[in-house]
């Protein structure tokens, strides 16, 4: 666009005038002159930042929200590729089936050979009155043979049937102990089956809980700021994906002299004004001061010296006021923080918290 020179001198008018209307409402809305007692310091709001991040490496299948959004706490943001892990899940459920069968089985063995042990053991009492009756004959035979009322070849059958009887006993007794032996076995066998159980469920809920961690969450209210990644990009684990702020921890960080620093407490009123909206004031309370000066030089030794040294302090807004406001709360603008380190003074009228509506 090109200017006449009868335009020209207008247009200058105009910006004239523009620029005296904003030097007026600078003026106008800038506080007086502070009062004694009453501080002031540059800032910039900040909250706390979260790096919301894989917990392990995968392909992103999904970002559910977009930049400037804002989300509540448990909300879903991003789900992570599964399907590697599904797979796994079913062939450990198959695994637990394997195991649970197993268990079964195992079962079914100490039961047979609870059985065995039993047969064992009558067999045993039976070759023990088989052994008795043997005994009872050998000694009958012996006393007849004495007497010559029975021939000498009964008397060595009768031997004969009692060491086989004694033999007998013998025999099943180690029958018992191996059936015996056999329960134990078995019963050790349920046990490895039961941890086969066991490794398996806990195979499960790993897996379960991987899978779990494929779906991304938001760990409290807040406001979204970045998608750092998008929808098919494989990313290693701790790879972030959404960064967003906690607008329910909003502060402003500002330094003091020594001097200013050291007469603070902390829940001490502060007044922010910021650059971008100096008509509002927003009330805030000290809540953290530092213990070590800032910005130290190499010697300290005069009380011009001492006065170089800065404190950080930190001024938290009310949670409450910003939910209030959440969707005015911004990071990252400057501003100025009043602090009053006499208490017993009053706020001027123009450090009075004036809010949005």
């Amino acid at each position: 666009m090109k200017f006449t020179r009868w335009q020209f001198p207008g247009l200058v008018v105009i910006v004239a005038i523009l620029a005296g209307v904003m030097v007026a409402g600078w003026w106008l809305l800038r506080p007086a002159a502070l009062p004694d007692g009453v501080v002031s310091a540059n800032g910039r709001i900040e909250a706390v930042e979260i790096h919301v991040a894989t917990k392990n490496g995968g392909r992103l299948r999904s970002v559910l929200i977009a930049e400037g959004e804002f989300v509540t706490a448990n909300q879903e943001l991003a789900v992570m590729d599964s399907a590697t892990l599904q797979a796994q899940l079913r062939e450990a459920k198959a695994n637990l089936s394997r195991a649970g069968i197993a268990v079964e089985i195992a079962r079914s063995g100490v039961a047979q050979s609870e059985a065995q042990a039993r047969a064992a053991e009558a067999q045993v009492e039976l070759r023990e009155v088989e052994l008795q009756a043997a005994a009872i004959r050998l000694a009958r035979s012996e006393g007849l043979a004495d007497t010559g009322a029975s021939p000498q070849s009964r008397l060595d059958d009768d031997r004969a049937a009692h060491q086989a009887a004694r033999a007998a006993v013998a025999a099943a007794e180690a029958q018992l102990a191996a059936a015996q032996a056999g329960i134990q076995r078995a019963r050790s066998d349920v046990i490895g089956a039961g941890s086969g159980v066991e490794a398996a469920q806990a195979t499960i809920a790993r897996i379960e809980a991987e899978l779990a961690d494929t779906v991304l969450r938001a760990p409290r209210d807040g406001r979204v700021q970045y998608r750092v990644a998008e929808p098919g990009e494989v990313l290693p684990p701790g790879g972030m994906v959404v960064n967003m702020v906690d607008l329910a921890d909003v502060h402003m960080n500002f330094f003091l002299s020594t001097a200013r620093a050291g007469r603070l407490a902390l829940g001490d009123e502060v007044r922010l004004i910021l650059d971008a909206a100096p008509e509002f004031v927003i009330p805030a309370r000290v809540s953290f001061v530092a213990s070590v000066a800032q910005f130290t030089p190499r010697t300290v030794e005069t009380e011009a010296e001492r006065e170089k040294l800065m404190f950080r302090i930190r001024a938290q807004i009310d949670p409450d006021l910003l939910l209030r406001h959440a969707a005015l709360v911004k990071t990252g603008l400057p501003g100025t923080a009043y602090v009053r380190i006499d208490p017993s003074g009053d706020w001027p009228p123009e450090l009075l918290p004036r809010l949005p509506q």
